[in-house]
């Protein structure tokens, strides 16, 4: 045979080929070391070209940690997985994820089979429901699914019905669906109801044994209108004292959750699943039991309740000269809607007057709620009191207009001495002399703003001919975001600037790891006051009274992976509270299509415009696609969009002119185009 014939065939051998034959190779000499020349002679590879091939695929073996050189030309397999088969093992993985889902979408029903109108962003394919699958289910009927099935090659996974919700665009079956959609209960459990069912609501004397008696105490509510779930209470006397330096002894009162639900009981699991209640549009979904939740633990007027409070004696300027922690009785003599007391405060006429004594008593609060926010401020909290947009509803829950609601002084109010309650049992646990640690605790924590997004925030608002200092002590910063805050009010550019401001900002959340509340300029900060609403506070009630009884430090591990586990039922909750809005704004504006509305630009990217509507402040987007009068590239730093062409440019807080181009309900999708008849 002439020299440099292919004898062996290699010819045509093409690397993912050999590649394949290497560890194929090592997968069956597991625990062995390759001499490389051995290799070659048993994947008959005699040519010079095939060997140096061979060698290239060995390096980006090794380079994939699939082989290592034990010595010069001698190989042995890690272990480890090669590239290929890690990236069809995360393939498989996120198939599984999907398998592991439920789905949330629209049946449609053909002669032999149906598919699932799939509304989840992370699955592309809709999924295919054999008939003796579908549980009923018809055309129409919007239903909860569970991949059961993904055939090899097949572009649909298939699945079966777990529920059906019921008819698409009925505000029952939509809010269910949003709730499903985040994997968040709409019903309780039945054994957790038949648990509630039989705690009593009767208060004997083994209950108020050892609790203070604050049932003489001038007590009150304050809480929106259509509250039942009253989870604080306010206490009001004045303590005389010798040359008129009067003080005042305010009760915090909150509901004593602890007292009913024991940790580690079927209320108490399914209350930590859930972590928190979720606030949709028309309703909401309590953490708790109705039976406990607007029953047994709130704080309704003319009632004897059981309440773990703050007891503060403050002077006339809010200071607080002495507070103590106890257990008590408490029976609130009124309930206000913030409405109600906003109106005396304002001088207006109201449905429900205040006597005297509680007028009195809420001017003064008032009063001293005023002088601890000035001072917080001061201290380098930031304010961000942002208006909410909520809905007029009809019977059927249809939206059938908007408004705004602002936190006004009676809300403050009863924020300020709630700050000033997570505060002080915060700092009573978390403060401890140097040298001696810190018992276990969950705090509310917040960090410094982001660097870097604060000096995109400093450099964008110098083009409004506004001024943030950027860098400095955390007070500094604060204080430089507070007067940028301030000073645009009124201007055409606050909302916009208010946004941006935001979106500099972290997140809050929990931790045993206190590094204190920026947004609050609290260097310890707790959540105590909403028990009924909010696990944490749940937690923090049942370890403030283990410590108090000279109880050892709780867990941190254990308590960690409790706040984690908070922090990320919040976040959901969130995220179902704004799917609810997004659904009411859609719904309020699906009968408006091709109508024009003046908006202002809300948020830019690279798939197109945001827009919030002025008068009803419902958003759409404007997609990218349909700005088709030049090609537009997204510029993050200045949040805009520019023209390439013609230099037109779209940015944040642009006012600008639109029409309702499309509402799709079922992606709760508003968009909107251009109005060029203006």
């Amino acid at each position: 045979m002439g020299k440099g014939k292919n004898r062996g065939g290699n010819r045509h051998l093409h690397k993912p080929q050999l590649a394949d034959m290497v560890v194929g190779y090592f997968t069956q000499h597991t625990g062995e070391i390759v001499d490389v020349r051995n290799l070659f002679r048993a994947l008959g590879l005699n040519t010079h070209p095939a060997k140096l091939l061979c060698m290239d695929v060995l390096d980006d073996l090794v380079m994939q940690d699939f082989i290592r050189e034990r010595e010069p030309l001698r190989y042995e397999r890690t272990g480890q997985p090669t590239a290929r088969e890690r990236r069809e093992q995360e393939a498989e993985e996120r198939r599984q994820a999907l398998m592991q889902k439920t789905y949330v979408g629209r049946v449609n029903v053909r002669k032999d089979f149906a598919f699932l109108l799939n509304e989840d962003r992370d699955l592309k394919s809709d999924i295919f429901i054999p008939k003796n699958q579908l549980r009923g289910a018809v055309t129409g009927d919007k239903v909860i699914a569970r991949i059961i099935d993904w055939p090899e090659g097949s572009k649909n996974p298939v699945g079966r019905v777990t529920e059906v919700l019921g008819k698409c665009g009925d505000n029952e079956t939509e809010m269910h669906a949003i709730l499903a959609e985040f994997n968040l209960p709409y019903t309780y459990p039945k054994n957790v109801e038949e648990a509630a069912n039989h705690i009593p609501a009767d208060i004997t004397p083994a209950d108020i044994a050892g609790r203070e008696d604050f049932r003489d105490r001038l007590t009150f509510t304050i809480d929106p209108r259509d509250a039942k779930d009253f989870d604080d209470a306010l206490s009001y006397r004045v303590i005389p004292a010798a040359g008129g330096n009067n003080l005042y002894e305010i009760g915090v009162h909150i509901a004593d959750v602890s007292h009913y639900v024991t940790e580690g009981s079927v209320i108490d699991k399914e209350a930590m699943r859930r972590g928190t209640s979720v606030y949709l549009v028309d309703r909401t979904v309590p953490m708790l039991p109705e039976r406990l939740c607007n029953y047994i633990c709130s704080l309704r007027p003319d009632e004897d309740k059981l309440c773990y409070s703050v007891i503060f004696e403050m002077n006339d300027k809010a200071e607080v000269k002495r507070w103590h922690l106890a257990h008590t009785i408490i029976r609130s003599d009124r309930r206000f809607a913030y409405e109600d007391v906003q109106a005396m405060f304002d001088g207006e006429p109201s449905q429900n007057p205040p006597t005297a004594g509680l007028e009195t008593a809420l001017n003064t609060l008032n009063r001293l709620a005023k002088l601890m926010r000035e001072r917080r401020f001061q201290k380098g909290a930031v304010d961000f009191d942002r208006p909410e947009v909520c809905f007029d509803l009809d019977e059927k829950g249809h939206p059938t207009g908007t408004y705004i609601k602002e936190a006004k002084d009676a809300n403050k109010l009863i924020e300020e001495f709630m700050l000033l309650a997570n505060r002080t049992v915060a700092e009573s646990i978390g403060r401890v002399p140097k040298g001696k640690k810190a018992k276990v605790l969950p705090y509310r924590i917040h960090e410094q703003p982001d660097q870097d997004k604060l000096m995109n925030l400093s450099a964008f608002v110098s083009k409004f001919g506004r001024k943030l200092k950027a860098t400095g002590t955390k007070a500094e910063i604060s204080k430089n975001l507070n007067r940028l805050l301030h000073d645009v009010q009124g201007s055409k550019e606050q909302n916009l600037v208010e946004m941006v401001a935001l979106r500099a900002m972290m997140k809050a959340k929990y931790s045993t790891v206190n590094i204190g509340h920026y947004g609050l300029a609290f260097d310890y900060y707790t959540h105590f006051t909403s028990p009924i609403r909010r696990y944490p506070d749940l937690m923090v009630h049942r370890l403030l009274t283990r410590y108090a009884e000279g109880g050892r430090s709780a867990s941190p591990d254990k308590y960690e992976a409790l706040c984690e586990l908070s922090s990320e039922n919040e976040q959901t909750a969130a995220l179902a509270e704004r799917a609810s809005i997004k659904y009411k704004q859609v719904e309020f504006m699906a009968d408006k299509v091709g109508q024009a509305f003046d908006g202002t630009i809300s948020g830019v990217t690279e798939f197109g415009l945001y827009v919030e509507l002025n008068d009803s402040h419902c958003e759409g987007m404007i997609p990218l696609r349909d700005l088709d009068d030049d090609y537009y590239e997204f510029d993050e730093r200045n949040y805009q969009l520019w023209g390439k062409r013609r230099h037109h440019r779209y940015t944040l807080g642009d006012a600008i002119r639109v029409r309702v181009a499309r509402a799709n309900l079922d992606k709760k999708q508003l968009d909107f185009a251009i109005d060029d008849e203006r």
